[in-house]
């Protein structure tokens, strides 16, 4: 492990918290805090802490001893000062000394101490850090010193490698942790550096960089002691010769997790992130993959989000994916059965009261392929999926030496149900669309991007297809959507963008299709190749991209909402716009053959119908050329409607994702056009 200080970046930090009024030993505790939360092989998305023992003034203007320690819900790898709130310290350290204290009551105190009343909550190890007499403390969950504790002889390996350093038994993190702490401290003030078992590494010292010098060090030795074992420690298992393509499994995945709520019979869907390496196919397509993978996961804060530990899917076979998706669907009811007998045994253990939570695994091992991280947007999925690469990590390299022995079953249980965590998962709340996959064509402007990015406010995942690279990938940048190139067209480069959507995701829910253009021009003087290329962009296209993604939908087996992209010229046809009225009315008769087709399967089919809106197609310069031809003003052409006002492309995007939401409406029309009696559908 190398170190990352960089004298320069400190200087630069130190001098700009200068002129903000903030003062050096937070600046230097701010640093060494993004350096260490910016290795994945230290901490993951929130685990770890560190603190700083200094001075600071209150909205008083008193100054104060303090602790400034961060704060709970901060990235170490993205943290500021304002993440790391300072708790008066002499009566933060005197919690220590008190007999009992539940973490509620804990947190309470902590937060009575704030000089801050504003400050995010200080982390429950604070006390921890209060009761260590050195000026700064960093505490980790590096990968290589949890491979060395979860063994059976994991003590002796530390003592072994670590002579002077002070072992930890594992107990609950928070106020029994600081409490044991507090026992050791007092038995041994000298304590060098502390290493809990089954938990992490604390190093400290009057000086920042070394504390955080000690800390790599360290795990560097953890690693090279890891590296006198095997780097290959699992036999592999026998598996199918040729496996599908992600696009192929990902969505039977991502079906088969899915499950009915009993409120309204709707599937829980879920985004999934997926990974593979050497290391993790290694790991996954080992014969006792059923043994290992189940074995727990490397530290304790890890059983909140990604619950004990995740499940073995079955190995899928190319050509044969009905089998592999009857087997998928045993492996998550058995999944589903063994977490619910688990809950059972440790509720009752703890006397009851609590309430399970969902039972879908957070973490699949696929053999032949590799992982997938699952949650509820992509973000969580991520973080499951960073968190099942360090369990293949650690795991791998604990093999490597021994056995891999983690956290017993109540120990992980308890962590999953801390009341801390239930009190924050009960108030949570999810969007309307929040785990639901939304593909958007013709995304790059217009009506495409107004309706990608209400569909990203209301929750959803959404992908951004266009042919214009540039702009695809300026408008995912600009409301935090994936961009890919697509000519909607060519069937070739749908099945193409499709397939990249499911590999990002795991699937398909909402389809707005809307690219299309205004080809104008009479029947009987248009251009052949033109008129063909008005069917090409504003009906079969809308074909390619719907049958794409229905055969993902079908594989899911949880339904969709295709929405496709009409215009009153379909009912209200004006001369010389032939290629554009035509072949937009052959829309809306897909439109309803979709409908027809796949309803049963639980996928809608709607359209909208819009007029006069400003995008691309209908500039100000066409808008100018038409009120002219009226004898009107630009002004009223757009508001020549039944009640006068014009109409924008947010009212057609609320069409768009209202239809994306209805349940229980399919084969409509939704005219979007302020009123216009010969567009009315009859």
């Amino acid at each position: 492990m190398k170190s990352h200080w960089n004298q320069s970046d400190l200087d630069t930090l130190v001098a700009d918290y200068a002129k903000q009024g903030i003062n050096e030993d937070l600046a230097l505790r701010t640093y060494t805090t993004r350096i260490i939360g910016q290795d994945p092989l230290l901490v993951l998305h929130g685990g770890g802490n560190t603190s700083v023992k200094t001075k600071a003034i209150d909205p008083l203007g008193t100054e104060h001893d303090v602790l400034c320690v961060k704060g709970s819900g901060w990235d170490m790898g993205t943290i500021e000062a304002a993440g790391l709130p300072a708790v008066e310290m002499a009566p933060l350290a005197a919690l220590a000394r008190i007999p009992e204290l539940s973490d509620e009551d804990l947190v309470s105190a902590q937060r009575r101490l704030l000089l801050d009343p504003y400050a995010p909550n200080p982390s429950i190890e604070a006390v921890l850090h209060a009761i260590i007499p050195h000026k700064h403390v960093d505490h980790t969950h590096a990968n290589s010193i949890v491979s060395l504790t979860n063994q059976p002889d994991g003590e002796a390996i530390i003592r072994d490698l670590f002579p002077d350093t002070t072992i930890v038994p594992y107990v609950m993190p928070g106020f029994i942790l600081a409490k044991v702490v507090r026992d050791i401290l007092d038995s041994n003030p000298d304590a060098k550096h502390m290493i809990l078992l089954n938990h992490g590494i604390f190093t400290y010292s009057e000086d920042p960089r070394q504390s955080y010098d000690d800390m790599i060090s360290m795990c560097d030795a953890a690693e090279r002691r890891l590296a006198e074992g095997s780097s290959r420690p699992f036999a592999g298992a026998s598996l199918p010769p040729d496996a599908p393509s992600l696009a192929e499994v990902a969505p039977i995945l991502r079906g088969a997790l899915s499950r009915e709520t009993e409120i309204e019979g709707r599937p829980d869907r879920w985004v999934m992130d997926f990974r593979t390496s050497d290391q993790i196919r290694h790991f996954a397509d080992g014969e006792n993959v059923a043994d290992y993978a189940i074995r727990g996961n490397a530290t304790p804060d890890h059983s909140l989000r990604v619950k004990r530990f995740g499940m073995v899917a079955p190995a899928p076979a190319a050509g044969a994916l009905d089998i592999f998706a009857a087997e998928l669907k045993e492996a998550v009811a058995r999944f589903h059965a063994d977490y619910a007998d688990y809950f059972a045994r440790n509720n009752a253990r703890v006397g009851g009261g609590f309430k399970i939570l969902d039972p879908v695994p957070r973490m699949v091992y696929v053999p032949g392929m590799g992982l997938f991280g699952v949650g509820k947007n992509a973000k969580d999925a991520a973080i499951s999926a960073d968190i099942a690469e360090a369990t293949v990590d650690v795991i791998a390299k604990a093999e490597g030496i021994g056995t891999f022995v983690a956290l017993s079953e109540e120990d992980a249980f308890d962590i999953e149900y801390w009341p801390l965590e239930q009190a924050k998962i009960a108030k949570a709340t999810e969007k309307p669309l929040t785990r639901q996959i939304a593909i958007v064509t013709g995304g790059a402007s217009g009506l495409g991007y107004e309706t990608a990015a209400l569909l990203k406010t209301e929750g959803a995942e959404v992908a951004l297809l266009d042919i214009d690279a540039d702009g695809v990938e300026q408008a995912a940048k600009e409301m935090g959507a994936a961009a890919f190139v697509c000519d909607v067209t060519d069937p070739v480069s749908v099945k193409a963008a499709v397939d990249q959507v499911v590999d990002r995701f795991g699937g398909v829910d909402i389809l707005i299709s809307n690219a299309g253009a205004a080809f104008q021009g009479g029947l009987a003087s248009v251009e052949d190749d033109l008129f063909r290329k008005a069917f090409e962009l504003n009906f079969w296209s809308h074909h390619l991209m719907a049958r794409a993604c229905v055969h993902v939908m079908n594989q899911q087996g949880t339904g969709g909402a295709i929405v496709f992209n009409v215009s009153k010229q379909a009912v209200n046809p004006g001369p010389d716009f032939g290629p554009y009225g035509t072949s937009k009315a052959a829309l809306m008769a897909l439109v309803r053959q979709y409908a027809i087709e796949h309803g049963s399967d639980g996928i809608t089919a709607n359209a909208v119908n819009a007029d006069r809106i400003r995008t691309k197609l209908l500039t100000e310069e066409f808008v100018a050329e038409r009120a002219k031809a009226r004898g009107i003003t630009p002004e009223q052409y757009m508001r020549g409607n039944l009640i006068k006002r014009e109409v924008t492309g947010r009212d057609v995007a609320e069409a768009f994702v209202h239809l994306a939401k209805a349940k229980k409406t399919s084969g409509a029309i939704l005219t979007v056009d302020g009123g216009n009696v010969a567009a009315m559908v009859r």
